[in-house]
């Protein structure tokens, strides 16, 4: 029978794939759109309303500015795009921007690369799940009271649902994806036709309120920094564009032609909802400050604490449909799960290129094998671990997270693009057809320009936000690359202590086994049988004397039952088990260097974890030290106890070659527990 664990998982995660069927997951265009690019298409819920708190900080009427900085985000994102459509022509394998960055500019830029993915990858879960507690939180009160705690509880759910695997979780993120775009264009659709055709007022909840602002006189340097901030803040609405150059594989064939259309399905969406909402915010009056409670004044008066600002989409569906209706109960509601399935952007492109980069012996390999569902169960499971550990150290505040955002991106933006540069003026030594040279060249000047633009965008961040909290992630890339340097170094200097040379092929000499004995009893007859059937050299028994009496009484039980092993009692003056096993071993080591010495070590196999802690300790802790002994071999003996049979449900077999013998009947047999009937040692 399954046990209660393996019915848990089945139910949670579902039925096992076999490894033939990961073609199945392949996944088309239509549901590789929400899996991928849910993160960019889900920052309109929060990129601009970060642009109207960025030029709140000199007043309302610096929303004049808005526009401009939309556009140059618009240009940006067309940019970035059109880049890495070269990226995934070029590099189908998934790789993305650490593969391009290794190849092009060597390991260490690939690395940095990698730490900045990661870290942002972890940044993208915690602040798209943040920010759709706090739309939620705009009609639900109870949400927005306990935000931290729903954060977490969303990150969990959400982790559920990709350990189920990639198709599955595509299928069930389709329809809330495509739902999200129907409401925020049929929201910018109305909204324009409101005010172009019938040419009526909106007017946003916060309409009537007053912005404080904390700067009255901006200009010169100080204009130019407010903007810079404005378009860094704005820039988060490019985050997890590069997910689909690292996720080609898993789109159906023709792969790279099918990424590259789904990237610009993905950039053409975006950018119509984000300018969209740009504009009817700043038609309809929407007010919005980083410090609601002291900066938006009602009335004349500051908000105060209990003032929740509603985000700038729900506040423009409120002035477009009515605040309370229907469709901006739709609005709102998809907006929130849009925010909160955002973040699979993340779980589709960080435990992918955790494998990767395991496959490197960058990380552990743990990350490199797939589960059951045939998803990479191990990276799932840090990224959530990752991102709900910031979660609550943040406290779910957008605000705050905002800031460490983004800085990861476009640092591998940047990177990636330099390297695209490097690879196509590399092809083009060598390329002689002129077609295919005017092809090169043309890629190579998106990259060059992409590259230079995401280059200047990133100096920009640095420098608005880096004391705002960027300085964190600033600190986290370089301990993330130096960890992952020792891993490599670590897995290198395995590798070379198991490289096989002429000596090694030598075999011992001799095997010397050692059976550890505590009493005679089933699990130790089954231990004796099984050391004879190795055909050691030498075999014998050794017990730790630690009561002379009670020590003679063994040896008088295996004389008299004839046991075919010579008993070795050494003795323990001070009760000590462990030690006294250990220097023996040593001692034959000693006198024999090319033998090998093979102890088994009776085990009992338990059903119950709470049996665990009543056996097998002392065993455990002989065991452990053992394994630190060259040329010591350390083999376990289960014997199955009736809690561990009735579990799995099969009768006890005979033990192979066991003596029978009236073991249980000797006296101080089955009474003595002085080892606990492990072994001597054990």
């Amino acid at each position: 029978m399954p046990n209660l664990a393996d019915v848990t998982k089945r139910l949670l995660v579902g039925r096992a794939l076999r490894s033939t069927q990961l073609s199945e997951q392949l996944l088309p265009k239509r549901v590789a759109l929400p899996i991928f690019a849910s993160d960019p298409l889900s920052s309109v819920a929060y990129a601009p309303g970060e642009v109207l708190m960025a030029l709140a900080l000199a007043g309302v009427a610096f929303y004049a500015y808005a526009p401009w900085v939309a556009l140059a985000i618009v240009v940006l994102m067309f940019t970035v795009v059109a880049s890495y459509r070269q990226t995934v022509h070029a590099y189908p394998s998934g790789g993305g921007d650490y593969e391009v960055a290794t190849k092009n500019l060597g390991d260490n830029a690939g690395l940095t690369v990698a730490s900045a993915l990661l870290v942002d990858y972890v940044l993208t879960v915690a602040v798209s799940v943040s920010s759709g507690v706090e739309n939620l939180g705009a009609a639900l009160p109870f949400v927005a009271e306990h935000k931290t705690g729903v954060a977490v509880g969303i990150v969990v759910l959400l982790t559920l649902m990709n350990l189920r695997g990639v198709r599955e979780s595509g299928t069930i993120f389709a329809i809330p994806t495509y739902a999200f775009v129907v409401g925020v264009l049929g929201t910018v659709l109305w909204g324009v036709v409101r005010l172009g055709a019938f040419g009526e007022d909106l007017a946003a909840p916060s309409a009537s309120y007053e912005v404080h602002a904390e700067q009255t006189q901006v200009a010169g340097m100080a204009l130019i920094l407010l903007l810079m901030r404005a378009f860094s803040n704005g820039c988060a609405a490019l985050t997890g564009v590069e997910a689909i150059s690292n996720g080609v594989p898993a789109f159906r064939k023709p792969k790279s032609k099918n990424a590259a259309t789904t990237l610009f399905m993905m950039a053409l969406i975006a950018v119509t909802m984000f300018g969209g909402v740009i504009l009817l915010a700043l038609e309809s009056g929407v007010k919005m400050a980083e410090n609601p409670a002291t900066e938006i004044l009602i009335a004349g008066r500051p908000a105060g604490p209990g003032y929740h600002q509603d985000p700038v989409i729900a506040q423009v569906a409120a002035a477009v449909f009515g605040n309370g209706s229907i469709a901006f109960l739709y609005v709102t509601a998809f907006t929130a799960l849009i925010l909160f399935l955002a973040a699979n952007t993340a779980y589709n492109g960080f435990p992918v290129l955790g494998s990767i980069l395991a496959q490197d012996r960058y990380l552990p390999r743990q990350l490199h094998t797939r589960g059951d569902r045939l998803a990479f169960s191990n990276g799932i499971v840090l990224l959530a671990s990752a991102a709900g550990l910031l979660i609550f150290a943040f406290d779910a505040n957008v605000s705050r997270l905002i800031h460490l955002y983004i800085v990861g991106v476009f640092v591998s933006f940047t990177l990636s693009q330099i390297g695209m540069v490097r690879h196509w003026t590399r092809l083009l030594r060598t390329e002689t057809d002129g077609a295919e040279r005017r092809r090169m060249q043309r890629s190579r000047g998106i990259n060059a320009f992409g590259g230079g633009f995401t280059g200047f965008v990133l100096i920009v961040v640095l420098i608005t936000k880096f004391t705002l909290g960027a300085w964190i992630v600033c600190v986290a890339m370089p301990v993330l690359f130096l960890g992952m340097r020792s891993i490599r170094r670590h897995y290198d200097r395995v590798a070379r202590e198991l490289v096989v040379s002429g000596e090694d092929v030598n075999l011992p000499t001799r095997n010397h086994a050692i059976v550890l004995v505590s009493k005679i009893h089933k699990p130790t007859l089954r231990a004796l049988a099984y050391a004879r059937t190795m055909r050691p050299h030498t075999l014998e028994a050794v017990t730790v004397g630690v009561d002379k009496d009670e020590s003679g009484r063994l040896q008088d039980d295996w004389d008299r039952l004839n046991i075919p092993v010579p008993l070795k009692i050494l003795d323990s003056p001070y009760r000590e088990i462990t030690r006294p096993v250990l220097d023996y071993v040593k001692s034959v080591r000693r006198k024999s260097p090319r033998d090998v010495v093979t102890v088994f070590i009776p085990e009992y196999v338990v059903g119950h974890w709470w049996e665990h802690l009543l056996h097998n300790q002392s065993a455990l802790r002989l065991k452990g030290r053992l394994l630190f002994q060259p040329g010591v071999m350390v083999v376990s003996v289960p014997w199955q106890l009736d809690s561990s049979r009735r579990l799995v449900g099969r009768p006890e077999p005979a033990a192979p070659g066991a003596v029978r013998r009236p073991a249980a009947r000797i006296p101080g047999g089955s009474d003595d527990s002085r080892m606990d009937g492990e072994s001597s040692g054990g």
